[in-house]
């Protein structure tokens, strides 16, 4: 099983605790993409609760959802590479305030260790992401995906289905999804709602 890096908890609440302060709340309606830049500023956006998409920008292909507080714009403020977009889902609680301001507070409060071992975790994400898609089969694409889907809340799982869960962060075929989630549904490994939402979940096969 491949596992997910841990969350620099502390590092990250260290950060939010130290910005919050100078950051200014948004109001954001979900499905919106938000801009790197503001005015022609780089920004950085504290997101506090909801639900956020992070998103390939060259073809959509999801990344990653943010369900718990943490910080975007580290990276997009140093390079100017734009390869992700965020994109809100629900109705979230989320603060913006200028990078330039932000890496200044780091410098002062001595932060900056915190603000890379935070850049480390997603990098270290995106490595988790790859193992997930790059040379697997589809079963094993599949099976990985259903054990992180597993892991998030049943009021979660009741608002997206196996199916879109899937396409939006695989290049799977709709078909080849629906193949190997009926076949896990009929051996009873997992339990699925009507709508094809995902109830629970018994030990999966290694291979199908």
């Amino acid at each position: 099983m491949i596992t997910q890096p841990v969350r620099p908890e502390a590092s990250i609440q260290r950060l939010l605790d130290a910005l919050e302060p100078l950051a200014k709340p948004m109001n954001v309606m979900p499905r919106k993409r938000l801009n790197w830049e503001y005015k022609g500023e780089s920004q950085f956006y504290i997101f506090k609760s909801g639900e956020l998409s992070i998103l390939r920008a060259s073809d959509g292909l999801l990344i990653a959802t943010a369900y718990e507080q943490t910080l975007f714009g580290l990276a997009e403020s140093i390079q100017p590479l734009r390869c992700h977009i965020l994109r809100v889902e629900t109705p979230s609680t989320l603060l913006r305030l200028n990078a330039n301001d932000a890496k200044a507070l780091f410098a002062e409060q001595g932060l900056w260790q915190d603000a890379t071992v935070l850049l480390s975790y997603y990098t270290s994400y995106l490595f988790y992401r790859d193992a997930l898609l790059v040379q697997q089969r589809t079963y094993s694409i599949i099976r990985d995906h259903l054990l992180e889907l597993i892991t998030l809340p049943l009021d979660t799982r009741l608002r997206i289905s196996i199916l879109e869960y899937m396409q939006d962060r695989t290049l799977l075929s709709r078909s080849s999804i629906l193949n190997v989630i009926t076949e896990l549904k009929n051996n009873h490994h997992i339990e699925i709602k009507r709508g094809g939402y995902l109830l629970n979940m018994n030990t999966l096969p290694d291979r199908c």
